[in-house]
């Protein structure tokens, strides 16, 4: 594996690791690793990278972007178990440290994914811009599952563009698409009809067009 290289980054943080008794720690450990284990077993194990945080684990996905995704999710599912689990999701660059990476990782990719993870509500997922991106390039359209969380600042004053999951969110702007061809369809309707209704039979059909609102208007009565 390269000693850099630019990946999609899970971060599983435990919500008040550090506050909780030696042996709690060691319990919520054990079930964390477990849940790692099934959820990142679909993954192909040459393109992923699986690491220890203080107060969690954090899991590096190459090429992958819907990959990741899918593996947060599934993992966010354990807090109906009772694990008080709070995800964080960015894509970035990644460097290894030691030989083979045997040492783990570090890079600004791995800073922002534990910042947004720290922002994350219990059983809870938040996603950088940059990951959203990165989830419209490997598959168009599939983004549109992460819609605006607002903006944050962490400890150095860094802004961070927020995204969380919403699984209506295509269902809704496939409706809006949906109006805005049927406004269109109907505006052209009318316009053929002030055409053919012109008084004296031989108006130009720009003047008739004249009579059609524009796409831009309708587009912005729908709002998006």
């Amino acid at each position: 594996m390269p000693a850099s290289l630019v990946a999609s980054i899970v971060f599983l943080r435990l919500q008040d690791f550090a506050r909780r008794p030696a042996s709690e720690q060691t319990r919520l450990r054990a079930q964390l690793e477990a849940v790692v284990a099934v959820t990142a077993a679909e993954v192909d194990p040459a393109a992923r990278v699986v690491l220890e945080a203080s107060d969690g684990i954090v899991i590096a996905v190459l090429h992958d972007a819907k990959g990741a995704l899918r593996l947060a999710e599934r993992a966010l599912a354990a807090t109906a178990a009772g694990l008080p689990l709070c995800v964080g999701i960015n894509h970035g660059r990644l460097q290894m440290v030691g030989r083979n990476g045997g040492e783990g990782m570090t890079g600004d990719g791995l800073a922002v994914a534990a910042s947004i993870a720290a922002f994350a509500a219990p059983a809870k997922l938040l996603a950088s811009r940059s990951f959203r991106d990165a989830l419209a390039e490997a598959e168009p359209g599939l983004e549109a599952s992460l819609v605006a969380a607002g903006t944050v600042n962490d400890a150095g004053l860094r802004a961070h563009e927020l995204f969380k999951p919403d699984a209506a969110a295509p269902r809704r702007r496939s409706r809006r698409y949906a109006l805005v061809s049927a406004a269109f369809a109907l505006a052209l309707v009318g316009g053929g009809a002030a055409l053919r209704a012109s008084s004296d039979g031989h108006a130009s059909f720009s003047d008739a067009l004249a009579k059609v609102p524009s796409w831009r208007a309708l587009v912005q009565k729908v709002n998006f």
